[in-house]
């Protein structure tokens, strides 16, 4: 089964940095485009970063450009974001979500992680 689990959340100052971790099992990892989205309460979710199989990025939301790097080592199964200069904007649960192979793929998410940005 498809498992992707998220970690690394949790409450950082302004300015400050956090690397978002997501172990994925159940698939071949490395033969899968990965994506991070994040979501607001009472907001759409919104796709952060995504990264092909070469560990090409394919994505970055404006917001998070210069800031966030989207990472993925293929021998731990895992995806990373890393987030630097935080601003209480980034406040959001970050999801994790396998790329689909083709439109109507099944469609795969981790469970999220919080991440708070205040002071």
């Amino acid at each position: 089964q498809v498992q992707l689990v998220e970690s690394g959340g949790g409450l950082v100052q302004p300015g400050g940095s956090l690397r978002l971790s997501c172990v994925a099992s159940g698939f071949t990892f490395s033969s899968s485009p990965m994506n991070w989205y994040r979501q607001v309460l009472g907001k759409e979710r919104e796709l952060v970063a995504g990264i092909n199989i070469a560990g090409g990025v394919t994505y970055l939301a404006d917001s998070v450009k210069g800031r966030f790097t989207i990472s993925r080592d293929n021998a731990k199964d895992t995806v990373y974001l890393q987030m630097n200069s935080l601003k209480p904007e980034d406040t959001a649960v970050y999801y994790c979500r396998k790329g689909q192979r083709f439109t109507g793929d099944y469609d795969y998410w981790g469970r999220g992680t919080q991440v708070t940005v205040s002071s």
